[in-house]
């Protein structure tokens, strides 16, 4: 298995509107991109509880929260893990930054195999 870090470009910074997630799928990697004011999150988009996509949830841009669309589950923004159940387990975070206007993560390779695993 490998343990590298892979630094992705997945957008472009103001194509995302404050308090907007979106879909990413790129290099096998399924993220969720949330931007809020002008700070960007990147989480797994999957939910735990039933791997419905986070991105079509709702962002709390005040408590840095995304709720899953299919049960309610809401899952931190910082941390990945979730406060309001059927959700118990949590989702992966990525270190994200903007680099010339774009939204570049960092992923961990063994981390993303172990969370598909």
């Amino acid at each position: 298995m490998s343990t590298g870090v892979e630094t992705i470009d997945v957008c472009a910074f103001d194509e995302l509107g404050s308090g907007e997630a979106r879909r990413v799928d790129v290099a096998g990697h399924r993220l969720a991109v949330v931007r809020v004011d002008d700070d960007v999150y990147v989480i797994g988009d999957r939910c735990t509880h039933a791997e419905a996509s986070l991105a079509e949830g709702e962002v709390d841009t005040e408590t840095l929260h995304i709720e899953c669309w299919r049960h309610g589950s809401s899952f931190s923004l910082v941390t990945g893990e979730p406060d309001v159940p059927p959700a118990t387990k949590a989702t992966p975070v990525y270190d994200a930054r903007v680099e010339e206007g774009r939204v570049v993560v960092a992923v961990s390779v063994a981390a993303e195999e172990a969370h598909r695993g």
